[in-house]
This record gives structure tokens, C-alpha cells and sequence, in this order.
């Protein structure tokens, strides 16, 4: 490997970049394997082993969260943890591709072009050599609870690798192709999902005033919880009160003793997320009450809110630029990353990759173009130079725990 010390930032900046697009060819086939051979959360071994294969030979993986790995690329001392997510979701593909899945799972969510997008990074860093050790942080478990990206950080693994800031990139089709936002601050909502149980009791359909019909009782909470939003949250602050599911009843006529709802719970305030948890539970329980019925409300916490660096943001938002990207204007949104993991821990930066797709995330067609590795792999390596040349300025991270601490308020001034 090429010694970093002995070529300028600019010089390193561009053999890391021709190296970086020698590699897509290989990478873009990387993807279509991936894609066509998914893994569920948990079960991702055998996506694990592709993407080993094709790093480096000489990387060593450290196996973490299960079917999870670290993988140190450039030799000792502080470095950048690059993540990319190894899990499918269990959806039965319809893009009609050679390369399509047919196991009834599929990379519906671009985790496919993240991991060949890294991969090319390491490569390129291995090649060429550049300005910090990378460590390609494969997770397992991004889609589901429990988080593998908390699973690794309670391991130790970070310290253990010193990583002192992580990266990484989703793409995005809310935004066009060549264009990445770069956004500080928060950028995703902590997302927690609940349980709601309300009892009754039961009868015949003919004679209502000889039950407790859980049923209205549960379609007012519903209506009365839209209220957290526009009445208890602040106006400045993105809150999202969601239910998915509805269960109750097995005959048309009869009432049921039981209904049941599920749903998320989601806001990009920390301060708001306890009181939000505090007053839904109060509302299904004051208006089941009133229905002579009874609430019972089971929380689980998800992920906090994701929160970039900004001056992470600011550092590879510059170098975009010089890489022919458009950056976007700032974009958030009430979706939820487990990334926010990583991010609560050292200083971070998620970059959104605009790829031109009419379908959306988590839809059976959704299929980003090959260019979207390209587009990811370039941002990734934006982020990674910005989080390497922070890392290596006097003060930085790499002098120790308690840079690391100052280096981690920083991604919490928002």
C-alpha cells in the first residue's frame, strides 16, 4: 500500500477517486449477485460471505451482532467505520429483472448498492492507500428490532477498533439522480412502535347496551390521538402518530370482547419523544375510560433521532461538489435509521443519494439503476475524506477518549 503521509489532500483525494471508479465494474456485479440472492434479518450469513469474498484478501473480519463483521482496511490507529446494511425485507420482488429475486425476500430498500458501493471504497483505500484506516462495518438487522447497529455498539466493537467517526449513504428516490443531500442536525425521527389493547366485554350483536363494545372505543382513541400531533406537539417539531394494524371481531354479528391496534410513534425531538409517549398513553386510557372500557399501552422503543455532524456535513458537502454531485437543499424526514445508533455515540453523517426510480422504498418494484452504486461509492467517499481529515487536525479524535467526547458533542449542538 501506498504510504499516506507522502502525498498531499488533494493528490490523495484524487487516486482515491480514479481507484474508486476502477472498481465499479466489479461492484455493479457485486450488486446484481446481492440482489439476486437476499437474506432476511438475521439469516444474513450467506450475503456476509459475498461481501467478504470480495474485499481484499488480506482484510481479517471480526465477526459482531451474529451474522454481522468489521473489517479493518489500512493498517492500526484511529479510524472511520463506513456501514453498510447486510438484511432484505420479506417482499416478494416484481421488477422482472434477469437478476430478480425469487426466494421471497428482496433488497427492496438499496441495502444491495450500499454494500457494493463499500465495497469499492475499501477497495480503493486499499489500493491506493488514504488519509485514516477505514473499518467497513457490515450490520446485520437494520429493518428489524432487536438493531444490530445497537448490538454493535454495545459489543465494544467501536472502541475496540478505535473508530472515531462513522459514515454512511441511503439512497433516496425523493431526490434525482446526481443529486445527495448533506444535511446537519437531525435528519431522521426516533421511531418507536406500540401496542394498543383495549378490553371490553363482549355479546350479541342485537343487545350493544349489554356490552362494552371495545370497537368505538378504540376508533375515538385513534381520532383523539391525532390530536398529539396538532394540539400537544409543537408546530417546529416533525410528530407522527401512525397506526398500521386493526384486529377485533370474528363474526358480524357478535361483539367482541377485544380490539386491538398497532402503530409508530415517531418525532425528531428527544425532550418531546417521552412526553409524546406520556400523553398517548393518556389519551387511549382516559377515552377507553369513557367507553367503559380499559387501554393497555405497550411501547417499544426504537431508534433515536438521527443526527448528523455539521461539520461533517460542511466537509463533505465541499468535496461533492469537486465530485460533480449536486448537493440538495436540506432534507428530513419522520423516517427512522438505526445508524442513529452509531451517531449517538461518535460523530456521523448520512447522506441521502438521489436515484432516478418512480418506485419508492420498501415497494416490490423498486430497483435502482447500476449508476447508483457509482453515485453511492462517490459519497461514501466524500464522507469518509471529510471524517479522515478532521480526524487527522490537531485536536482531533485520534488524541484520545476525551477529543472523542468533544468530537461527539458536536453531533449534538442541534
Amino acid at each position: 500500500m501506498t504510504d499516506r503521509i507522502e502525498r498531499t489532500p488533494s493528490e490523495t483525494r484524487e487516486r482515491l477517486l480514479a481507484a474508486l471508479r476502477a472498481e465499479l465494474p466489479a461492484a455493479c456485479e457485486l450488486r446484481r449477485r446481492l440482489h439476486a440472492e437476499p437474506c432476511v434479518s438475521g439469516q444474513e450469513g450467506p450475503t456476509l460471505k459475498q461481501v467478504l469474498d470480495a474485499l481484499p484478501a488480506a482484510a481479517a473480519p471480526d465477526p459482531v451482532a451474529g451474522t454481522g463483521a468489521l473489517v479493518r482496511i489500512g493498517g492500526d490507529g484511529p479510524a472511520v467505520g463506513v456501514r453498510g446494511e447486510l438484511d432484505a425485507l420479506p417482499i416478494t420482488e416484481q421488477t422482472g429483472v434477469p437478476w430478480a429475486a425469487t426466494n421471497g425476500a428482496m433488497h427492496a430498500c438499496g441495502h444491495d448498492v450500499h454494500l457494493a458501493a463499500l465495497v469499492a471504497l475499501a477497495r480503493a483505500v486499499d489500493r491506493t492507500g488514504g488519509p485514516a484506516p477505514l473499518i467497513a462495518v457490515l450490520q446485520p438487522r437494520e429493518e428489524t428490532y432487536p438493531s444490530g447497529a445497537l448490538d454493535i455498539v454495545e459489543s465494544g466493537a467501536l472502541a475496540a477498533h478505535q473508530v472515531r467517526a462513522m459514515v454512511a449513504a441511503h439512497v433516496q428516490p425523493v431526490l434525482g439522480g446526481g443529486t445527495v443531500a448533506c444535511t446537519p442536525g437531525p435528519v431522521n425521527a426516533c421511531a418507536d412502535e406500540f401496542t394498543l389493547i383495549v378490553r371490553g366485554s363482549g355479546g350479541h350483536a342485537a343487545y350493544p347496551h349489554l356490552t362494552r363494545d371495545p370497537i368505538p372505543a378504540l376508533a375515538q382513541i385513534i381520532v383523539a390521538a391525532q390530536q398529539l400531533v396538532s394540539r400537544d406537539a409543537d408546530p417546529m417539531v416533525g410528530t407522527v402518530v401512525t397506526f398500521g394494524t386493526l384486529e377485533a371481531g370474528t363474526a358480524p354479528n357478535a361483539i367482541p370482547g377485544e380490539a386491538v391496534t398497532r402503530g409508530t410513534l415517531r418525532t425528531m425531538s428527544e425532550s418531546w419523544r417521552a412526553q409524546l409517549h406520556e400523553r398517548f398513553r393518556a389519551v387511549a386510557e382516559g377515552v377507553a375510560k369513557a367507553h367503559g372500557c380499559e387501554a393497555e399501552v405497550r411501547i417499544l422503543r426504537g431508534e433515536p433521532v438521527l443526527v448528523n455532524d455539521a461539520r461533517l456535513a460542511a466537509e463533505a458537502a465541499a468535496l461533492l461538489g469537486g465530485f460533480g454531485h449536486t448537493v440538495s437543499a436540506p432534507l428530513r424526514s419522520c423516517g427512522a435509521d438505526d445508524f442513529a445508533y452509531f451517531a449517538a455515540e461518535v460523530p456521523s453523517l448520512m447522506l441521502f443519494v438521489g436515484t432516478d426510480t418512480t418506485a419508492g422504498l420498501h415497494a416490490p418494484t423498486f430497483l435502482p439503476a447500476d449508476e447508483s452504486v457509482a453515485a453511492v461509492a462517490e459519497s461514501l467517499l466524500a464522507a469518509y475524506l471529510a471524517a479522515a481529515r478532521i480526524l487527522v487536525e490537531p485536536g482531533g479524535a485520534e488524541n484520545g477518549a476525551t477529543s472523542l467526547a468533544c468530537g461527539a458533542s458536536l453531533g449534538q449542538q442541534w
